[in-house]
């Protein structure tokens, strides 16, 4: 069983970069694809970036796609999002999660294991 905590999140403005980070617990961490969600209020919660097991192969929602990027540490047993040039659109809980299964492709399918408990992301303009 994985533990998912979240960090990183805050107020910025628009323009500005957050770095959220997905620490995980145990020592499966390598074993599981993982990725980034997001919720905004009033709406559902939303793909937003997927990396393998091996950090090889990414993917992202069109949304974020040239702005956000995906990296993990296995070593460290952490994920990162990276967000650049952010919106107040981007504004959402953000999630990490762990994949029971993940497939990049086009649609990227997947399911999800485990779930963070959410970071608040807000960007005002």
């Amino acid at each position: 069983q994985a533990q998912l905590v979240e960090s990183g999140g805050g107020l910025v403005q628009a323009g500005d970069s957050l770095r959220l980070s997905c620490a995980a617990s145990g020592r499966t961490f390598s074993r599981y694809a993982m990725g980034w969600f997001r919720q905004a209020p009033g709406k559902e919660r939303e793909f937003v970036a997927a990396i393998s097991r091996s950090d090889a192969t990414t993917d992202y929602a069109d949304s974020v796609k040239g702005r956000f990027t995906i990296s993990r540490d296995n070593a460290k047993n952490t994920m990162y999002l990276q967000m650049n040039s952010l919106k107040p659109e981007d504004t959402a809980v953000y999630y990490c999660a762990a994949f029971g299964f993940l497939r990049i492709s086009r649609p990227t399918t997947f399911r999800v294991d485990y779930w963070g408990q959410g970071t608040q992301v807000t960007v005002s303009s």
